[in-house]
Protein backbone atom coordinates (compact mmCIF):
# COMPACT_ATOMS: atom_id res chain seq x y z
CA UNK A 1 0.00 0.00 0.00
CA UNK A 2 2.82 2.43 0.80
CA UNK A 3 4.49 1.92 -2.35
CA UNK A 4 1.15 2.52 -4.15
CA UNK A 5 0.78 5.64 -2.44
CA UNK A 6 4.58 6.65 -3.29
CA UNK A 7 3.90 5.52 -6.49
CA UNK A 8 1.08 7.97 -7.43
CA UNK A 9 2.58 10.91 -5.61
CA UNK A 10 5.72 10.55 -7.90
CA UNK A 11 3.26 10.13 -10.92
CA UNK A 12 1.52 13.47 -9.97
CA UNK A 13 4.58 15.51 -9.27
CA UNK A 14 5.83 14.49 -12.60
CA UNK A 15 2.82 15.72 -14.05
CA UNK A 16 2.55 19.19 -12.32
CA UNK A 17 5.89 19.55 -13.76
CA UNK A 18 4.89 18.62 -17.48
CA UNK A 19 1.89 21.07 -17.19
CA UNK A 20 4.14 24.24 -15.55
CA UNK A 21 6.94 23.13 -18.46
CA UNK A 22 3.98 23.01 -21.13
CA UNK A 23 2.75 26.60 -19.60
CA UNK A 24 6.15 28.05 -19.79
CA UNK A 25 6.78 26.52 -23.23
CA UNK A 26 3.30 28.86 -24.02
CA UNK A 27 4.43 31.29 -22.43
CA UNK A 28 7.94 32.21 -24.11
CA UNK A 29 5.96 31.36 -27.75
CA UNK A 30 3.34 33.88 -27.05
CA UNK A 31 5.80 36.35 -26.28
CA UNK A 32 7.61 35.99 -29.04
CA UNK A 33 5.08 36.38 -30.96
CA UNK A 34 3.54 39.73 -29.52
CA UNK A 35 7.04 41.32 -29.53
CA UNK A 36 6.78 40.32 -32.86
CA UNK A 37 3.38 42.16 -33.26
CA UNK A 38 5.31 45.83 -31.77
CA UNK A 39 8.29 45.43 -33.46
CA UNK A 40 6.30 45.39 -36.69
CA UNK A 41 4.05 48.72 -34.84
CA UNK A 42 7.75 50.07 -34.63
CA UNK A 43 8.63 48.99 -38.17
CA UNK A 44 5.57 51.53 -39.80
CA UNK A 45 3.80 47.87 -40.16
CA UNK A 46 -0.10 47.23 -39.49
CA UNK A 47 -0.37 43.67 -38.01
CA UNK A 48 -3.88 42.09 -38.13
CA UNK A 49 -4.83 42.59 -34.47
CA UNK A 50 -5.14 39.31 -32.34
CA UNK A 51 -8.92 38.29 -32.16
CA UNK A 52 -10.53 37.91 -28.93
CA UNK A 53 -13.62 37.53 -27.27
CA UNK A 54 -14.48 38.60 -23.73
CA UNK A 55 -17.48 38.07 -21.21
CA UNK A 56 -18.78 41.83 -20.30
CA UNK A 57 -17.99 43.32 -16.60
CA UNK A 58 -21.61 43.53 -15.79
CA UNK A 59 -21.90 39.85 -16.60
CA UNK A 60 -24.52 40.55 -19.72
CA UNK A 61 -22.93 38.89 -22.76
CA UNK A 62 -19.87 39.29 -23.91
CA UNK A 63 -18.11 41.64 -27.11
CA UNK A 64 -15.67 40.27 -29.63
CA UNK A 65 -13.03 42.25 -31.82
CA UNK A 66 -14.73 40.89 -34.57
CA UNK A 67 -17.59 42.39 -33.82
CA UNK A 68 -16.33 45.94 -33.88
CA UNK A 69 -14.90 44.94 -37.29
CA UNK A 70 -15.60 48.29 -39.56
CA UNK A 71 -15.21 50.78 -36.10
CA UNK A 72 -11.96 52.15 -34.45
CA UNK A 73 -11.85 50.34 -31.54
CA UNK A 74 -9.01 51.75 -28.55
CA UNK A 75 -8.32 48.65 -26.44
CA UNK A 76 -7.43 50.01 -22.57
CA UNK A 77 -6.09 46.95 -20.55
CA UNK A 78 -6.25 47.91 -17.08
CA UNK A 79 -6.88 46.92 -13.62
CA UNK A 80 -8.76 48.85 -10.47
CA UNK A 81 -5.77 48.50 -7.72
CA UNK A 82 -3.40 50.53 -11.13
CA UNK A 83 -2.54 53.94 -10.05
CA UNK A 84 -2.38 55.51 -13.63
CA UNK A 85 -4.99 53.55 -15.29
CA UNK A 86 -6.94 55.76 -12.52
CA UNK A 87 -5.35 59.02 -13.96
CA UNK A 88 -5.85 58.06 -17.56
CA UNK A 89 -9.72 56.85 -16.84
CA UNK A 90 -10.94 60.68 -17.25
CA UNK A 91 -9.60 61.11 -20.52
CA UNK A 92 -10.57 57.75 -21.71
CA UNK A 93 -14.23 58.44 -21.32
CA UNK A 94 -13.72 61.58 -22.66
CA UNK A 95 -12.34 60.36 -25.91
CA UNK A 96 -15.53 57.75 -26.13
CA UNK A 97 -17.92 60.64 -25.74
CA UNK A 98 -16.18 62.73 -28.16
CA UNK A 99 -15.18 59.77 -30.78
CA UNK A 100 -18.37 57.28 -30.50
CA UNK A 101 -20.30 59.17 -33.25
CA UNK A 102 -17.52 59.03 -35.64
CA UNK A 103 -17.33 54.81 -35.47
CA UNK A 104 -15.23 54.52 -32.01
CA UNK A 105 -15.31 52.63 -29.46
CA UNK A 106 -12.97 52.67 -26.36
CA UNK A 107 -13.11 49.20 -25.01
CA UNK A 108 -11.52 48.45 -21.43
CA UNK A 109 -10.15 45.25 -20.31
CA UNK A 110 -9.90 44.63 -16.97
CA UNK A 111 -7.74 41.69 -15.61
CA UNK A 112 -5.65 40.83 -12.83
CA UNK A 113 -8.72 41.92 -10.68
CA UNK A 114 -11.93 40.99 -9.15
CA UNK A 115 -15.21 41.90 -10.66
CA UNK A 116 -15.98 44.12 -7.98
CA UNK A 117 -13.21 46.05 -7.26
CA UNK A 118 -13.51 46.80 -11.10
CA UNK A 119 -17.38 47.54 -10.83
CA UNK A 120 -16.20 49.68 -8.02
CA UNK A 121 -14.04 51.54 -10.21
CA UNK A 122 -15.94 51.72 -13.26
CA UNK A 123 -18.61 53.37 -10.90
CA UNK A 124 -16.41 55.66 -8.73
CA UNK A 125 -14.64 57.04 -12.19
CA UNK A 126 -18.07 57.68 -14.56
CA UNK A 127 -17.51 55.16 -17.30
CA UNK A 128 -19.60 54.69 -19.42
CA UNK A 129 -17.96 52.77 -22.41
CA UNK A 130 -18.23 48.66 -22.93
CA UNK A 131 -15.63 47.35 -20.24
CA UNK A 132 -14.58 43.66 -20.25
CA UNK A 133 -13.69 41.31 -18.12
CA UNK A 134 -10.03 39.31 -18.82
CA UNK A 135 -10.13 37.59 -15.58
CA UNK A 136 -7.35 35.02 -16.28
CA UNK A 137 -5.73 37.54 -18.53
CA UNK A 138 -6.04 35.19 -22.13
CA UNK A 139 -6.48 38.30 -23.82
CA UNK A 140 -3.28 39.97 -22.01
CA UNK A 141 -1.13 36.96 -23.28
CA UNK A 142 -2.26 37.54 -27.19
CA UNK A 143 -0.91 41.22 -27.08
CA UNK A 144 1.76 40.70 -24.80
CA UNK A 145 0.99 43.15 -22.09
CA UNK A 146 3.71 43.46 -19.58
CA UNK A 147 1.54 46.06 -17.20
CA UNK A 148 -1.18 48.24 -16.47
CA UNK A 149 -2.43 50.65 -18.37
CA UNK A 150 -1.60 49.70 -21.91
CA UNK A 151 -3.79 50.50 -25.40
CA UNK A 152 -3.40 49.37 -28.23
CA UNK A 153 -5.50 51.06 -31.39
CA UNK A 154 -7.12 48.33 -34.40
CA UNK A 155 -8.17 50.84 -36.87
CA UNK A 156 -11.43 49.95 -38.68
CA UNK A 157 -10.09 47.09 -40.80
CA UNK A 158 -9.20 45.33 -37.83
CA UNK A 159 -5.35 46.03 -38.29
CA UNK A 160 -3.20 47.81 -35.77
CA UNK A 161 -2.04 50.90 -35.91
CA UNK A 162 0.68 53.20 -34.63
CA UNK A 163 2.73 51.80 -31.50
CA UNK A 164 0.96 50.44 -28.24
CA UNK A 165 1.05 53.33 -25.23
CA UNK A 166 2.72 51.55 -22.23
CA UNK A 167 1.52 53.73 -19.07
CA UNK A 168 -1.57 56.12 -18.96
CA UNK A 169 -1.74 57.24 -22.61
CA UNK A 170 -2.23 60.91 -23.02
CA UNK A 171 -4.73 62.94 -24.85
CA UNK A 172 -2.18 63.70 -27.48
CA UNK A 173 -1.81 60.18 -27.40
CA UNK A 174 -5.68 59.11 -27.96
CA UNK A 175 -6.18 61.76 -30.61
CA UNK A 176 -3.50 60.76 -32.51
CA UNK A 177 -4.20 56.51 -32.22
CA UNK A 178 -7.70 57.10 -32.54
CA UNK A 179 -7.47 59.45 -36.03
CA UNK A 180 -5.31 56.87 -36.98
CA UNK A 181 -7.64 54.33 -36.06
CA UNK A 182 -10.36 56.17 -38.20
CA UNK A 183 -8.35 56.59 -41.45
CA UNK A 184 -6.92 52.84 -41.85
CA UNK A 185 -9.72 50.94 -44.07
CA UNK A 186 -8.16 48.70 -45.97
Amino acid sequence: MAGRVKLLSQAAAVSVVALLLALLGWQVAAEANVRSLADRLEAGESPEAPGFEVPLLNGEGSISLASLRGKAVVVNFWASWCEPCKEEAPRLEAAWKRYRDRGVVVLGIDAQDFRGDARGFVARYGITYPIVHDGPGATLGRYGVTGFPETWFVGRNGRLVGARIQGPVSEEELVQGIERALEATS
